[in-house]
């Protein structure tokens, strides 16, 4: 299973982690992930194809074990449990000009409910009422610190780290009420939001690229800096309307070149410094 992208995350550290009010920016360069292996969950810093198991609390104090797993042992698991998954719409510059949509006041946003949640190498189930079904590539920014009503100064320190999403979506569900748009209903069907394969942390997401591909090829290819509202602005205004707790996923919104999956394809979303989210796509739907 390949969730690297070639990228090195430094030696193993053998030390607590950094406490919870250190932002993601500041903290220590590393790439985490949950996992299951001999039947029991567990989570690590993965180093090259090895994982650094640790105990305690992901998101507060923890530390290593001393036991090291080759990525072959293990089942990967989406890399943390939100309670939610709030998904950006009309986030990116270059989308919205090309649909020639008004610059929003504010964050526009839905929420993708639990059952869609799918791990690495998870396979994304066709719908059985069918449609239209298209990949986003995304940018998940993951809590690491209860946030309520925080200001966009703090709103960093509540940020654990990164992972790569797909945004799956159907289609041709969206507009087809013209009294109601289905955007939870297009968004949150059984498996339609992979994350993964890891969050990690001490990155700067204003210097990172998205790129998506289907069946090994590039379908988009878009900067972060491109976003209408920054990391800590999203942040911070979500905050004001609902609690983010540890763990919660704020998917940024998508850019151009959102294209449909065809059953038995592979779709894979690669974020430098992140790693690979790779999942394929069913050829039946679920009976």
């Amino acid at each position: 299973m390949r969730i690297d992208n070639n990228t090195s995350p430094g030696p193993a550290p053998a030390r607590a982690s950094a406490p919870a009010s250190v932002s993601a920016a500041q903290a220590p360069q590393r790439r985490w992930l949950r996992f299951r292996h001999a039947g029991k969950t567990g989570f690590g810093v993965l180093h090259g194809n090895t994982v650094h198991e640790w105990q305690g609390d992901m998101f507060g104090q923890c530390t290593p074990t001393g036991a090291i797993l080759t990525v072959a042992e293990i089942e990967l698991l989406t890399p943390t449990q939100p309670t939610k998954v709030i998904a950006l719409w009309n986030n990116f510059k270059a989308l919205g000009e090309k649909l020639q949509l008004a610059v929003p006041a504010e964050p526009l946003y839905l929420v993708k409910t639990p059952n869609s949640y799918l791990a690495p190498g998870g396979t994304i189930q066709p719908p059985i009422s069918g449609g239209k079904v298209v990949f986003e590539g995304e940018l998940g920014i993951v809590i690491g610190k209860t946030a309520t009503a925080v200001t966009e100064s703090d709103a960093l320190n509540h940020v654990f780290g990164y992972t790569c999403a797909n945004d799956v979506t159907v289609a041709d569900i969206l507009n087809r009420d013209a009294s109601f748009a289905q955007w939870v209903r297009a968004k949150g069907f059984d498996t339609f939001c992979p994350m993964g394969p890891v969050v990690a942390t001490g990155l700067d997401p204003a210097t990172l690229t998205i790129t998506t591909l289907l069946d090994g090829q590039i379908r988009q290819h878009y900067p972060v800096s491109d976003m209408r509202f920054s990391v800590a602005q999203l942040v911070s205004l979500i905050s004001m309307d609902m609690t983010l707790y540890p763990g919660d996923v704020i998917l940024c919104g998508t850019s151009i070149g959102v294209g449909s999956m065809k059953p038995g394809s592979r779709i894979e979303v690669d974020i430098t410094g992140i790693g690979r989210l790779s999942n394929p796509y069913g050829s039946t739907a679920p009976t």
